[in-house]
């Protein structure tokens, strides 16, 4: 004798998402409404579809909902992400005001009061080991987060909240939908409840660097004013050496005599020695320790190893936002006002890409979290954080130049810095590894590039209106000495054509060094 025994499975509709988590339904039995079933409460529900079929969403659920497929033209294929982040715009408006070529939207009023919005992600050129920069990605993320926008603000003055649903296994753009408002992700499903207001001032920045980003935008009649958070500061970071300690106690300066409001937060590892956080805190900063991070694709002991040091900035959620400013820096006017931009703001670098030697970001642990697994997957176009940050912040919003104006110079240039920079960012060798007398880069012809009078008496400027404690933190030792002497040397018996090297040197420092 041969008992068979048949058992229907009973349909999963479980309304409590501790059991989502533990026992997870297959991928043809779970529904976006599944994951949503405590927040709906069995009411009727107003649903956008973004780039989905809505056939199989009227079987399982209705009654249960009002679906509106939501319709828009699918950007041209012949845009590419070039167009939308360029290498240079005018941003001094000598040929009229930069433009954006247009991604399509819906028409906003035919899609208001949406409780959920649902859409599906174009994940074909993801991979998880570089960035994505794919346009028609960018599109559907920007519909989707201009719908829950319109949706939410239907009536300013009541709370309402619109949920979005994501389908696909690479997820919306971390850029635009925050880590933060995630409520849950099961397999290829991922919940959102956005935060209003940093979604909607992200929605008012241009859709990419094709132009400068405003402080504030308008839309219809009503106009997006910034609210002043609970804590900003400028944040710097020295880790591996004491060679930048000068740079930062200067960049503190330079700041405070801006008359800057915001803290003033330098993190540091071991490698700084108490005398010198002692005078980085006379200077002005806060000092906190971390624990470097090590470059995973770096070599040991080359420049680049500990450089993803700076992904701490994330974890300081003490603070609302941040601007981070690398310690080669000087800040020449008071720039407290570009705390209103959301993260990430940046200057252009070259080709699509920000420079992260300023930056605005929002500190946050989940944000950090995901960073530190991307070390180990995403890598670096140029080896150091700078190109890491490009590949997982592909979306960002363009800052003037001058508020990150690196002083290098083509064949073309005089080596002048333009009038009224906000920060100079100061490469090549550092002003204060130089004799104060002229820049130290003519003295090396692959430098010349790094060379300025002008941004180099720039520094010295704020250095002479330092305290005299402060600034014999800046002296030179015996080994920076003879480096000058060499290339000066070198410069003088190859007759280089700028005659730098003929100039008498008075700089006292010369004479008194330090260890």
């Amino acid at each position: 004798m041969i008992l068979v025994f048949s058992f229907k499975p009973k349909p999963f509709h479980s309304n409590d998402p501790s059991m989502l988590q533990n026992n997870p339904p297959s991928a043809t039995s779970l529904t976006w409404y599944d994951l949503l079933a405590n927040e709906i409460k069995g009411k009727r529900v107003k649903v956008g579809l973004v780039n989905m079929d809505d056939r199989e969403m009227r079987d399982r659920h209705e009654g249960l909902m009002e679906i509106m497929p939501v319709y828009f033209e699918h950007v041209s294929k012949d845009r590419k992400w070039e167009d939308f982040f360029p290498e240079w715009i005018d941003e001094y408006h000598k040929w009229g005001q930069p433009e954006c070529p247009e991604i399509p939207m819906p028409s906003m009023d035919d899609y208001k009061g949406l409780d959920v919005v649902v859409a599906r992600v174009p994940c074909e050129m993801w991979t998880s080991k570089e960035g994505v920069r794919d346009v028609f990605r960018l599109q559907v993320n920007l519909v989707v987060a201009n719908l829950v926008v319109n949706s939410m603000w239907v009536n300013p003055d009541v709370d309402r909240t619109v949920y979005v649903v994501f389908v696909g296994s690479c997820g919306p753009m971390w850029e635009i939908f925050r880590c933060d408002d995630i409520m849950k992700r099961i397999g290829d499903y991922w919940v959102y409840k956005p935060d209003l207001r940093r979604l909607k001032h992200k929605m008012l920045m241009p859709v990419g660097s094709c132009q400068i980003a405003p402080p504030f935008a308008e839309t219809g009649k009503e106009v997006w004013r910034y609210r002043p958070r609970k804590r900003e500061a400028y944040v710097t970071i020295l880790h591996s050496s004491e060679a930048y300690v000068c740079g930062a106690i200067a960049l503190a300066q330079s700041i405070i005599q801006q008359n800057s409001t915001r803290d003033l937060v330098l993190l540091h590892d071991v490698t700084i020695s108490n005398k010198s956080l002692q005078g980085l805190r006379a200077a002005g900063w806060h000092t906190r320790h971390i624990f470097r991070i090590r470059n995973p694709f770096a070599q040991k002991g080359s420049y680049n190893e500990w450089n993803y040091s700076k992904l701490r900035v994330w974890q300081l959620t003490d603070y609302d936002k941040i601007i981070f400013i690398d310690a080669d820096l000087l800040v020449l006017e008071n720039i407290d006002r570009f705390f209103v931009y959301p993260q990430l703001s940046a200057v252009a670098n070259d080709k699509v890409l920000f420079n992260s030697g300023v930056m605005l970001i929002e500190p946050s642990m989940c944000v950090f979290e995901d960073l530190m697994l991307k070390t180990f997957k995403v890598s670096s176009y140029n080896g150091g954080d700078q190109g890491f940050l490009n590949q997982v912040f592909t979306w960002w919003h363009r800052w003037p130049s001058k508020m990150n104006l690196l002083k290098i110079f083509d064949n073309s240039d005089q080596h002048q810095i333009p009038d009224n920079p906000y920060a100079i960012h100061y490469l090549g060798l550092k002003p204060w590894m130089c004799y104060r007398d002229y820049d130290c880069n003519w003295d090396m012809k692959d430098r010349h590039q790094f060379a300025s009078d002008s941004a180099h008496k720039k520094w010295w400027q704020v250095y002479d209106a330092m305290p005299k404690k402060l600034q014999k933190f800046c002296g030179l030792t015996e080994k920076m000495d003879s480096r000058i002497h060499k290339w000066r040397g070198v410069a003088r018996r190859t007759n280089l054509p700028d005659g730098h090297w003929k100039i008498k040197i008075t700089d006292p420092r010369q004479y008194r060094f330090v260890k």
